[in-house]
């Protein structure tokens, strides 16, 4: 933030009680299908969720779980949390019973909120949980009604800016639950240095998104970010396809599209890409995982949208990496986001020149406090005020960084490292490729061999083969994949990111 905090912080106020305050009430807030909420409909929505939970038992500090599709009641639920001064816990609402009664285990969720038609699984696991005294299930008859009942004024409770006020869940795809405690400083903080200053929010955007908003992504750029500002948020709750983003692209109209790599090859490979009108963009974020060169110079050549690429985490809770607006740099992150400092280092935490490759480092007002239960990882990635992603990164003189891929994920090739992002964006040229994904495989010899797992548009001949030339001709011949295995869709985790453990493992 251009300034610290007060002590006294509330991010419920931060970005909900504050735009009333500013005479904002009656300004549309949320956008649907169904209508609009305006943010006195939204303040009024979190008391009453926050009465109720109040009701519950539920006290500052406590943690309340909520597991909803993208539709209003989500903003009333979480801000009605924090109201309260207790933590939000977000989730997949589609999460299995096994999975959700791990995650009741570690989270020791007072209270649960869900959707009616997910709440089957939620129920069956919270009658075995020593914690969950309530689940509240909206869009159910008795809930609704007492939702409708409860009254509406609530005092908001005086949060410290350090106080947990979300978790949110790393984007590991085995092993126990690995939650990220994150402060009310954390959010007001990128808000102020990303939201605002890198993307330049204002009240006049209405954002649409592909993540939903239990992902922390989401979470800001289409909920926090243009509730700061008294901006509109589009919510829809059906899974996000192309035909259904240019369909809500007609209906309403954004100014800015929070996007994800794997969301923008379908709609740039749409059969009807062309004739879409998404004039009203002025900006399309990118993140969650990355974003090839070609892919990017496809979409500005179908739709002609500035697209840019950024890089956050849940432990730095949003974007700290990112393109600026006009100055766009294909195949790159783009430079810090003020208000974040980045390193390129050593195994020993020593800084690198510029151009060589090694791991980030990265310091700002967004830090965690660390990971719930999990001190040794929490002592092995925050050091100081440092935190140690676990990314590799190259930076140039002028600042731009390059991602070369999560440690665990490069391969040692003939002695050489080898970045599976080079392979898979050069891959992503051939016209046949749809979707790909490279992972380092061990040979009968023991060595390690990049393996290419392809989805196709159209195979014909010889595709295998063609494939590897593709690569020999255009990067260093010893980067071509020894295999070629042709999938009918890449496996992906429940955050929608491509699951490279599930192919190693396969």
């Amino acid at each position: 933030m251009t300034q610290v905090p007060t002590e006294r912080l509330n991010i419920a106020e931060y970005f909900l009680d504050a735009r009333v305050q500013e005479g904002l009430g009656k300004h549309p807030a949320l956008l649907t299908e169904a209508g609009a909420l305006t943010y006195a409909d939204v303040q009024d929505l979190a008391n009453r969720f926050g009465r109720i939970l109040l009701d519950s038992g539920v006290e500052p500090e406590h943690r309340v779980l909520i597991a909803l599709p993208d539709v209003p009641e989500f903003a009333g639920a979480l801000f009605g949390t924090l109201k309260l001064g207790a933590v939000v816990v977000m989730a997949n609402p589609g999460l299995p019973q096994a999975e959700i009664e791990a995650l009741l285990e570690y989270t020791r969720a007072r209270a649960l909120v869900v959707h009616r038609e997910s709440a089957g699984p939620f129920r069956a696991a919270a009658r075995g949980s020593r914690f969950v005294k309530a689940v509240l299930a909206v869009g159910e008859e008795d809930f609704d009604r007492r939702l409708d009942g409860a009254s509406s004024p609530l005092e908001t409770f005086p949060s410290h800016r350090d106080d947990p006020a979300i978790w949110l869940f790393s984007g590991g795809t085995t092993g126990r639950p690995k939650a990220v405690v994150q402060t009310h400083r954390s959010f007001a903080n990128t808000t102020e240095c990303y939201g605002k200053q890198v993307i330049g929010y204002t009240d006049r955007d209405i954002t649409l998104s592909v993540p939903k908003l239990y992902f922390g992504y989401a979470t800001g750029s289409n909920l926090f970010f243009p509730f700061a500002v008294g901006a509109r948020a589009v919510l829809f709750p059906e899974p996000a396809t192309a035909d259904v983003l240019f369909q809500k692209i007609r209906r309403f109209r954004p100014t800015v599209l929070i996007n994800v790599p794997t969301m923008i090859n379908k709609m740039v490979s749409h059969p009807r890409a062309r004739e879409q009108d998404l004039s009203s963009i002025r900006v399309c974020t990118s993140a969650g995982e990355a974003l090839p060169e070609e892919l990017y110079r496809k979409w500005k050549a179908t739709f002609g949208v500035e697209l840019l690429d950024g890089l956050g985490t849940a432990e730095m809770w949003h974007i700290f990496v990112s393109n600026r607006i006009g100055s766009a740099r294909p195949g790159t992150l783009g430079t810090a986001v003020p208000g974040f400092e980045v390193r390129v280092c050593d195994e020993e935490g020593r800084e690198l020149p510029d151009g060589e490759t090694g791991w980030l480092w990265v310091r700002g007002d967004s830090r965690a406090i660390g990971y719930w239960q999990h001190m040794e990882k929490t002592m092995q990635g925050f050091r100081g005020d440092w935190y140690v992603s676990g990314d590799m990164i190259t930076k140039d003189a002028e600042g731009y960084i390059t991602y070369c891929g999560r440690g665990d994920e490069l391969m040692k090739v003939a002695g050489k490292w080898l970045a599976p992002q080079e392979v898979e964006g050069c891959l992503l040229q051939h016209p046949a490729v749809a979707e790909v994904c490279v992972v380092g495989i061990q040979d009968k010899d023991g060595l390690v061999k990049p393996r290419a797992y392809v989805v196709c548009r159209k195979r014909t001949g010889n595709l295998e083969e063609e494939l590897k030339a593709f690569v020999r001709e255009r990067l260093d011949p010893y980067k071509h994949p020894r295999e070629v295995v042709f999938v009918d869709a890449l496996p992906r985790t429940h955050l929608g990111k491509v699951d490279r453990g599930a192919l190693r493992r396969s």
